[in-house]
């Protein structure tokens, strides 16, 4: 079930400082509460194009991060791309946007960084919600190591610039769909903007090679104080089938919700059901006006 709800897309650009360069923010509506959007590996911001702005209309702020290095945001040379690296760019715009007390949710690449702040800010999170997000060992998933063996398929005419980005990135985006008619060309051309050219080529696989599993399998997901909802497309084909189920036993009071017929790129093949998942998750875990007892720390 591919986008099909038009919601306004009105939003306001926003660069915001985060160590060696800046982050490209798109923050949808004004009041209510927080909520951050992080996406994964080969995709941006965009991938929030239709649940951004239905959490907005529910009456909250929403902030679609461009992760650095991806989209929009900077490229600093010899940047740190790990996955412990994005998850302090991303603590420090948190800061300088004046987030307190956010929700933030993650979609693969995006869910580890957003394990990481869990770990490490502890109640200043409201809530986390991870979507097929990388976990444990499972680092890089097969999308990632699609792309490196296309990279040795093609390493000639990848060096020389011939092919661009195309062969390595399509791969991987049509696997991350259950339906393959959901990431049509036109979508795979759209993603596949930022990688244009030689230097794009370049980029994309610095990106890859950025993942490690190190920065996720030394993390206490026992100690994430935050309620956590995990959604899970059933369909992925880059992550291991049980990782939702591992995922939920290692992080308390964790709820796990399953969707048949999806695919990793949840925010693509069902907008609308994630729209209403975390519009419930992020109403049902609001503290009362006032309360700051888990401000503390």
């Amino acid at each position: 079930m591919p986008i099909t709800h038009d919601f306004s897309t009105d939003a306001d650009l926003i660069r915001v400082p985060a160590g060696p360069g800046s982050l490209h923010v798109e923050r949808y509506g004004q009041g209510g509460e927080s909520i951050v959007l992080l996406h994964g590996f080969a995709t941006s911001g965009f991938v929030w194009r239709a649940v951004a702005p239905g959490l907005a209309a529910a009456g909250h702020t929403v902030y679609a991060v461009d992760l650095m290095g991806y989209g929009e945001s900077d490229r600093p040379l010899d940047g740190d791309y790990s996955i412990a690296a994005q998850a302090e760019y991303v603590d420090r715009a948190l800061t300088e946007l004046r987030l307190v007390r956010p929700f933030v949710a993650g979609l693969d690449v995006g869910g580890a960084i957003v394990q990481r702040l869990a770990a490490a800010r502890g109640p200043r999170l409201a809530g986390l919600v991870l979507i097929n997000s990388l976990a444990f060992e499972e680092c890089p998933g097969r999308d990632v190591r699609a792309v490196q063996r296309a990279t040795a398929r093609f390493a000639f005419r990848v060096a020389r610039g011939v092919l661009g980005a195309a062969p390595l990135l399509r791969e991987a985006l049509v696997m991350n769909v259950a339906v393959s008619s959901h990431m049509p060309d036109r979508l795979i051309a759209r993603y596949l903007a930022p990688y244009a050219g030689r230097q794009g080529v370049t980029h994309l696989l610095t990106l890859a090679s950025a993942l490690d599993a190190d920065d996720l399998e030394e993390l206490d997901l026992g100690s994430i104080q935050a309620p956590a909802l995990i959604v899970w497309g059933s369909e992925d084909r880059a992550l291991d089938s049980g990782l939702a189920e591992r995922l939920q036993a290692a992080i308390p009071g964790s709820t796990l919700v399953r969707l048949e017929g999806v695919g990793r790129l949840v925010p693509e093949e069902a907008p609308e059901i994630l729209l209403q998942l975390m519009s419930e998750f992020v109403a049902s875990n609001v503290l009362p006006d006032g309360d700051t007892t888990d401000l503390e720390g």
